[in-house]
């Protein structure tokens, strides 16, 4: 099957898949991913594994405009109202799960399996898997919010915590696997070089949005009298941009083009109408190519033998995520709605941890464990993005945000 066939079956498939599950009262991205699961060549058979290795370029481009939109919620004027609380409520959501999962794993991994009889490994393991608790898939809570119309501060509190605790699981993550390398043989722990390297590579990323937000706001004075359709391609081209040029340096990239859509949001004229010509035009489109993608892309072989740890990790995490959530809640007084059903959204995950799972497989340190890590990041992530939407959409409808 050609490569220009095989994109168009998927684009077909998850639209339909997507309006079955419409029907029976799911999110539409749940049809979207189960496509994308039905087509992978671990299942099916009927996508090739090189088709799948093609369709990288695709899934960064439809990523790069999620992350655009979610950064496009970062409304300084409503972070000026809500901004302690939204981040010590990340900050809460975020090392409770962390915790909880590290507790978990490491008593299981410890005590109930026999070849993880070493602390040291069963520590190391314990804190990686960890680290990749805190992150949340944003796309999917976006994308469930943008189908349902939600509005309301549940809505705004999730899609703004999403967008910052992946910021927040990537130092953690960054800090905690030089710890966890020590445990399995590595000489030293250079934390001064890990923590400039976790500066450039998230400064750099926040500065290239910041100054392509700038420059795409004069190019829109200049064209601002243009029809809807040039406004769409300048657009496009100044998210693309920032994604590669953070890309290109090594930086993290999802950061830069949600600094980007900050900037846009906050100070270009035309925000409004670039986000609502965004939404009108390429969000169905955009959700429908990368979940289904997504689900594509889940590596379903690895996840033999990791079951209970799938399991494990993700009851942690839920645990942590609604604990912390909670807590925050209490302590900084959030309205009861908020302390309620926000956890509801933080619960999908993808994209930015299998990507950091991916790292550390590539990393000669971990060669012993990296698989299995890769195993239940990949079972986790698959059952996560199945239910994230669900619990979602259920979370939404019970604050009264859904139309």
């Amino acid at each position: 099957m050609n490569v220009i066939l095989s994109i168009g079956l998927l684009i077909f498939t998850g639209y339909l898949l997507g309006e079955l599950a419409e029907k029976i009262k799911l999110p539409k991205i749940s049809g979207y991913i189960l496509a994308g699961i039905l087509l992978n060549p671990d299942l099916s058979g009927i996508m090739s594994n090189e088709f799948v290795g093609h369709t990288d370029p695709l899934l960064s481009v439809s990523l790069s405009f999620i992350t655009f939109s979610i950064g496009g919620s970062l409304s300084a004027k409503k972070l000026r109202a809500t901004g302690k609380t939204i981040f010590f409520l990340t900050l809460f959501e975020s090392l409770f799960a962390f915790l909880m999962v590290f507790l978990f794993m490491f008593l299981s991994l410890r005590f109930f399996m026999p070849a993880f009889q070493s602390t040291s490994v069963a520590l190391a393991v314990s804190l990686v898997l960890a680290s990749l608790a805190a992150p949340t898939d944003p796309s999917a809570t976006l994308a469930v919010i943008h189908e349902y119309k939600a509005k309301g501060e549940v809505s705004s509190t999730m899609l703004e915590i999403a967008a910052f605790d992946d910021i927040v699981g990537i130092v953690i993550y960054t800090l905690v696997t030089a710890f966890a390398a020590f445990f399995l043989g590595s000489t030293d722990i250079e934390i001064g070089n890990t923590i400039l390297d976790l500066g450039i590579d998230v400064g750099g990323a926040i500065l290239i949005g910041v100054v392509i937000g700038f420059v795409f706001q004069l190019i829109t004075k200049i064209f601002s009298k243009q029809e809807e359709g040039t406004l769409i391609v300048l657009t496009f081209g100044a998210i693309l941009m920032s994604y590669g040029i953070s890309e290109y340096f090594g930086f993290e990239s999802l950061l830069s083009t949600i600094a980007l859509g900050a900037v846009v949001a906050n100070f270009n004229p035309l925000s409004e109408k670039i986000f609502k010509l965004i939404e009108r035009y390429t969000d169905e489109l955009i959700f429908v190519i990368f979940f289904t993608l997504s689900g594509l892309h889940l590596q379903l072989s690895s996840i033999t033998g990791s079951y209970v740890l799938i399991g494990i990790y993700i009851i942690a995490r839920m645990i942590g995520k609604f604990t912390g959530i909670y807590s925050g809640s209490l302590l900084f007084s959030t309205s009861p709605k908020v302390k309620k059903y926000t956890a509801g959204g933080l619960i999908p995950q993808g994209g930015i941890v299998i990507g950091l799972a991916l790292l550390l497989t590539k990393d000669p340190v971990f060669k012993d464990t990296g698989s299995m890590i890769m195993g239940v990041v990949i079972g986790a992530a698959l059952i996560h993005e199945i239910i994230g939407p669900i619990s979602s959409r259920l979370s939404l409808k019970k604050a009264g945000e859904v139309e």
